[in-house]
């Protein structure tokens, strides 16, 4: 069984980082808006605006979840990750973590990861930059550190 790679774990903890909002209580996390306008808590969890305030503890338990269900994802999109260098698969879970299972499914990406056009995949992987409509420089940051995991052999 395959499981989450330490690399998708720590590019989503380094990028999402645990946001505790507000700072008069920093040990825990608050629901907050993300730049592309989604109601979420803790490591970019997504959720209710009314969702109690959570512990680290919480949040990485939530985002543990999160990335079974991202890693499942993206092997059913991309199978061909599961005999990939891990480095492969997780950048692409982190990919599929931050921009959802759907975007993955739908993508140019995609298609070049199952063809193993890995030169053509690393450019797809860079168009994914914009949230609300906007380059976000987190996202282009983000893309980048995806990169260097990736193209590692």
């Amino acid at each position: 069984m395959i499981t989450v790679p330490q690399a998708a774990i720590d590019l989503a903890k380094r990028f999402e980082g645990f946001h505790r909002v507000p700072k008069n209580d920093p040990g825990r996390a608050y629901p907050y808006v993300c730049p592309a306008g989604y109601w979420t808590i803790g490591y970019g969890h997504l959720c209710d605006p009314k969702h109690p305030p959570i512990t680290m503890e919480e949040g990485d338990t939530y985002l543990a979840r999160d990335l079974i269900v991202a890693l499942e994802a993206t092997l059913r999109y991309c199978p061909v990750l599961a005999t990939e260098p891990e480095g492969r698969l997780a950048a692409i879970v982190d990919f599929t973590f931050n921009l959802g299972a759907g975007r993955l499914q739908t993508s140019t990406l995609r298609r070049r990861i199952n063809h193993r056009d890995w030169v053509g995949a690393a450019a797809e992987l860079r168009r994914w930059i914009y949230g609300g409509g906007k380059v976000l420089p987190g996202l282009v940051l983000r893309r980048e550190a995806e990169l260097r995991i990736f193209l590692r052999n």
